[in-house]
């Protein structure tokens, strides 16, 4: 993408422009913008300290850098779980076409970079979660198949809650219980009971949660280090014609 040359550009405060960006819906742009400035503040950083071994011990300055460093991305880390990702989630997100699972989702190595700031990890986990969507609903019902199947009691328990009510259902069509309410209503009580029961001792929260941590770890760490790659826009190529 290319801008129209302007010479006002260049008084554009940074705030301003950053909003700018968010607002028009260029996020990859502003992506790119913050890594490239945490990497020329970090080449900055990394100079004046080199200027200043003259003084003091080249080893303390290197173990020191690389301490802070390390406890910088490990911060950056422990903040992906301190916020809602499904914040900007809408209905809308999961009513399109499931994005390509190998140019869109995984992307090339190129296409992951660790992210230089919190504001940055935020940024990504937000918007890609509303661009995979899909990707990341598919996962969760892989990773649920996966431990019904290493959990057998749990797949038999769900399989029986699922006939329980089929039969329900069938019955209660075949002898109109619609027509007696109140006794309707006593024996989908009574099938809820079973239900809950069925479910706690054949272990199917157990298989819920286990496909619950995988998927969410699966997408935090996938929406953090993917980086936001341009979208098509109709309207963009409208205009170049």
């Amino acid at each position: 993408m290319s801008f129209s040359a302007n010479p006002l550009s260049l008084s554009v405060p940074e705030p301003a422009f950053e909003s700018w960006l968010r607002d028009r819906g260029y996020l990859e742009i502003l992506d790119q913008r913050t890594s490239d400035l945490h990497r020329l503040s970090t080449t900055t950083t990394s100079s004046s300290s080199s200027s200043s071994a003259t003084t003091t011990s080249s080893a303390s300055i290197i173990t020191g850098g690389f301490f802070i460093s390390v406890f910088s991305y490990i911060g950056t880390l422990l903040s992906l779980f301190t916020f809602n990702p499904f914040s900007k989630l809408t209905s809308d997100d999961f009513s399109g076409n499931t994005p390509s699972w190998t140019f869109r989702f995984i992307g090339s190595s190129d296409s992951y970079s660790f992210p230089s700031s919190t504001s940055q990890a935020r940024l990504r986990v937000h918007e890609n979660v509303k661009r995979f969507a899909r990707n990341y609903a598919s996962l969760f019902i892989l990773f649920f198949a996966c431990s019904l199947y290493h959990m057998p009691l749990a797949l038999v328990g769900l399989i029986s809650c699922l006939a329980l009510w089929d039969l329900f259902r069938f019955w209660g069509d075949r002898w109109g219980l619609d027509r007696y309410p109140v006794f309707r209503l006593s024996l989908v009580r009574v099938a809820q009971c079973a239900t809950a029961i069925i479910l706690f001792f054949s272990n199917v929260q157990m298989a819920l949660l286990c496909a619950l941590g995988v998927s969410y770890a699966v997408l935090i760490l996938h929406a953090s280090f993917r980086k936001l790659t341009p979208i098509k826009r109709a309207t963009e190529g409208g205009r170049s014609k």
